[in-house]
């Protein structure tokens, strides 16, 4: 790949501090500009620069610039807030050849006032949260990821802090379908009423058990989590399974658990289309504030072959031993 050229657009920033948590006004900016940067827009990105800003550089130049870095990088396929610096806001960005650092600042009229695109060095992220703990699958047999991964393509929770790093798992026959007739009831899927375990040693911080499952198709976004369990494990991170089957938990808060224990049954419930199992990891028990962690297995197949240390993506077929 051809060497990338680091370019500030503006030097021209506005003197604001902020808090460590993303604004909406700069996601709404930065929703904004990757749209029209993907497309090739960039009439609209010069329109949506301050008036100083637009002094500053033209549209040729800001054409130009921008040309330039998707002709270098591609496109922008996801990106996380990192921090504010003194004058901007910093965003890890994963583009199509490369990851780079986008920084930007806005004006009180949501305008843009500084732009720069520059590699990542070392010292940039902070170091990136992932288990120490060993896991194992929470479940036999082997199911699809149909949700995982670190792009929006591949796993649409990366834009939850706290389930960033989710997988949803569902189990599919050879044709791929996820049920074994019309789909009506829960019952046709084959992911309803598998065992799920845990997947370490453990203690039950939460077990919620009373949610009706739903008929499929139709979702419960008042009870998004369903009948759920959390697990605290010896490093202090925790293990969030959501949807079981109503009634099915075999757990109680306080309890101290074991790998490979029944935790419940999978079903559909809470904010869920179709029985599968939806499971991540956290830093703390609040997930309205917590951080998601990366979560590696110790030792699964994945599509047939025996992986170590690792996190599914999306379409992996998985399980604990080999399928034929």
């Amino acid at each position: 790949m051809k060497k990338i050229l680091i370019i500030l657009i503006c030097t021209l920033f506005t003197n604001v501090t902020f808090g460590q948590q993303e604004d909406a006004a700069y996601k709404t900016v930065l929703d904004s500009f990757q749209k029209n940067y993907n497309v090739g827009n960039f009439d609209s990105i010069f329109s949506s620069f301050s008036i100083g800003m637009q002094n500053s550089k033209s549209p040729e130049d800001t054409k130009g610039f921008l040309s330039h870095l998707k002709q270098n990088v591609g496109n922008i396929k996801a990106r996380e807030f990192i921090r504010y610096d003194q004058h901007s806001a910093v965003y890890k960005s994963i583009f199509e050849k490369a990851t780079m650092l986008l920084n930007v600042s806005i004006d009180n009229e949501w305008r843009i006032t500084g732009l720069s695109v520059v590699p990542i060095a070392n010292n940039d992220l902070p170091e990136s949260k992932r288990n120490k703990i060993r896991l194992v699958l929470p479940f036999k047999d082997e199911w699809t990821v149909v949700w995982g991964g670190d792009t929006k393509e591949q796993n649409y929770h990366i834009v939850s802090k706290a389930q960033k790093g989710a997988f949803d798992f569902l189990i599919k026959d050879e044709a791929g379908s996820t049920h074994k007739t019309n789909g009506l009831t829960n019952e046709d899927y084959y992911a309803f009423g598998k065992e799920i375990t845990a997947p370490c040693d453990g203690e039950i911080s939460m077990a919620v058990d009373g949610v009706k499952d739903n008929v499929p198709g139709v979702m419960n976004p008042v009870y998004l989590l369903g009948n759920s369990v959390i697990i605290k494990t010896a490093d202090s991170t925790y293990l969030v399974f959501a949807h079981f089957k109503q009634h099915s938990i075999a757990v109680q808060q306080g309890q101290k658990i074991k790998k490979g224990q029944r935790l419940g049954l999978c079903g559909n419930s809470g904010n869920s289309s179709e029985p599968h199992l939806h499971f991540h990891m956290q830093d703390i028990e609040n997930m309205n504030i917590a951080t998601g962690v990366k979560c590696y297995f110790d030792e699964i197949y994945v599509n047939g072959q025996i992986k170590t240390d690792y996190s599914p993506v999306q379409k992996d077929k998985i399980s604990t031993v080999k399928r034929n």
